[in-house]
């Protein structure tokens, strides 16, 4: 899942429990501009920062790490 779409989630269970976008902020400690700005599509948002908003809204968010595996020249891995 995107980024994008991560946000599009939190902001839709933002408005169903009928939270503002002060008051997310508040109790998640993302600052308020941040919010604003990753809300309306703008921004790259840390981890950190996805995860403070999905604890604040009891949202579960799972991350997956993708790694490129390095190899050398005879195909065998060397991470």
């Amino acid at each position: 899942m995107h980024h994008k779409d991560l946000i599009n989630v939190i902001k839709e269970r933002r408005t169903a429990l009928q939270v503002t976008q002060e008051t997310l902020a508040e109790l998640s400690g993302v600052g308020l501009r941040t919010l604003k700005q990753l809300e309306s599509g703008k921004g790259n948002p840390t981890v950190s920062t996805l995860q403070k908003l999905g604890d604040a809204l009891g949202l579960q968010l799972n991350f997956k790490v993708k790694t490129n595996q390095l190899t050398n020249e005879t195909g065998e891995s060397i991470v």
